[in-house]
């Protein structure tokens, strides 16, 4: 038997700063620059009662794990539940088992903020927020550990939540945070763009977009719904977590693609080539970058070991044993 370790929502929430998450999931992303192995997500659709389970995974042989994500979301309770095994890549033994609702915007978020260290400019100074969710906030609290920026503005179509999540950020930042009315109020002369919404069209008109911006994506990852338009696509170097994700669930360069905008080659590289140096970053100053980001086992495993070592380190979570298949797979009754 093999003990585990099992770790709730509540006990992660504590182990590491959104800065702990940039450092881990980077990692994880130079070494598939250099050849680990990931893929896209898996999608299972059920219509009733609605819902969708997923399933990705990774394996990152520098942090010496693998493992992903399986949640379920939808279906007959209306919420989501997420699971995150984690295994020992030299081994195969399972290592631990995460609650991964809590780590999951910062785990995001953090590809996002590597994705901006990679290719937004240098002297980024203002940062456009379009969506005030989980997962907006994660984005932001991770994109301000790779850039200083002076004013943050916010949108999103209720008015309450913006407001409230640029009072939350003007008191948790050193910056000037604010909610604006619509969201090209929000991108005129931003820095930076990230874009963390349930939108199934275009959340802003690519036109206004000013040369030198980074655009971030990171929520819509289905064929036929997408944050950004034909424009925006059309005009940036394009740069998704996965290449082999832009042209299966990545609905933004789907839809650019259908429409002759653009061709497969329009994939600059994959994050994780950026990463690692084999292709080029940001080339000029006036550059529009877009970093496409669907969720991978990437992020996840890196933000998984991460969480596992701290965990162990503070003597924190509870064990569960799992038997080796050389022991428990007989095919005997009892």
């Amino acid at each position: 038997m093999t003990d585990t370790l099992f770790l709730t929502s509540e006990e992660i929430d504590d182990l590491a700063s959104p800065a702990d998450y940039v450092d881990a999931v980077r990692d994880g992303y130079r070494q598939v620059g250099n050849g680990a192995p990931a893929f896209p997500r898996q999608k299972f659709f059920r219509e009733d009662p609605a819902g969708m389970f997923t399933s990705y995974a990774a394996l990152l042989p520098d942090t010496g794990a693998m493992g992903g994500y399986m949640y379920g979301a939808g279906f007959g309770s209306g919420d989501g539940w997420f699971m995150t095994p984690l295994f020992d890549a030299e081994s195969g033994e399972p290592l631990a088992l995460l609650d991964g609702a809590s780590m999951n915007p910062f785990k995001t978020g953090a590809a996002g903020a590597v994705a901006v260290d990679e290719l937004a400019r240098d002297d980024a100074a203002t940062l456009a927020v379009i969506g005030s969710g989980p997962q907006a906030r994660g984005q932001v609290h991770a994109t301000a550990t790779v850039r200083e920026f002076n004013d943050v503005r916010v949108y999103s179509p209720t008015r309450e939540s913006r407001t409230a999540f640029a009072d939350e950020f003007d008191e948790a930042l050193d910056a000037d945070v604010a909610a604006v009315d619509s969201s090209a109020a929000a991108i005129d002369g931003a820095d930076v763009v990230i874009t963390a919404t349930s939108a199934s069209d275009p959340v802003f008109d690519g036109t206004d977009l000013d040369p030198g911006t980074h655009v971030t994506a990171m929520g819509q990852y289905q064929e036929g719904k997408r944050e950004l338009d034909t424009t925006t696509i059309e005009r940036a170097t394009y740069v998704p977590d996965l290449r082999e994700r832009a042209t299966y669930d990545a609905g933004s360069f789907l839809a650019a693609l259908e429409a002759g905008a653009v061709t497969e080659d329009h994939i600059h590289a994959e994050l994780g080539e950026v990463v690692a140096g084999t292709a080029s970053g940001r080339t000029g100053d006036d550059e529009i970058t877009v970093f496409d980001s669907g969720g991978t086992g990437i992020e996840t495993v890196a933000a998984a070991h991460m969480l596992y070592e701290r965990a162990k380190e503070a003597g924190a979570g509870s064990t569960i044993s799992f038997a080796p298949a050389s022991e428990a797979l007989t095919g005997k009754r009892p």
